[in-house]
């Protein structure tokens, strides 16, 4: 069964570091590009990073780039996603879906399914 669950979500201050993981079961994570997206309160859904696990490759959304970091865990089936200096527009629930890749890049714009539940995260003073 395939399935995505995320964690690390909770309060933080401004300024602060958080990492958010993904567990992915039921599937090989190798073949598998892993996204993250997030949901501000009455915000559409917007993609923040994601991961093609074979070759390594990254990519983020210009709003967030230089903050977020997307990585793996080496031989384990965990994507993380690491947000540093943390701002009160971070406020979302975020979320990790997977897409099938087409090429060694990804894309935050693919189309991806079999999505977790969420993770909280509130920044707040």
């Amino acid at each position: 069964q395939v399935q995505l669950v995320e964690s690390g979500g909770g309060l933080v201050p401004p300024g602060g570091t958080l990492t958010l993981s993904c567990v992915t079961t039921g599937f090989n994570l190798d073949l598998w590009v892993i996204g993250w997206f997030r949901q501000a309160p009455g915000k559409g859904r917007e993609g923040v990073s994601c991961l093609n696990s074979r070759p390594g490759a990254t990519n983020h959304a210009d709003s967030v780039k230089g903050r977020f970091t997307i990585s793996r865990d080496s031989g384990k089936n965990t994507v993380h996603l690491q947000i540093d200096n943390l701002k009160l527009e971070d406020t979302a629930t975020y979320y990790c879906a997977r897409s099938w890749p087409s090429d060694n890049f990804c894309q935050l714009n693919s189309q991806y399914g079999a999505w977790g539940q969420g993770a909280q995260v509130k920044v707040t003073v």
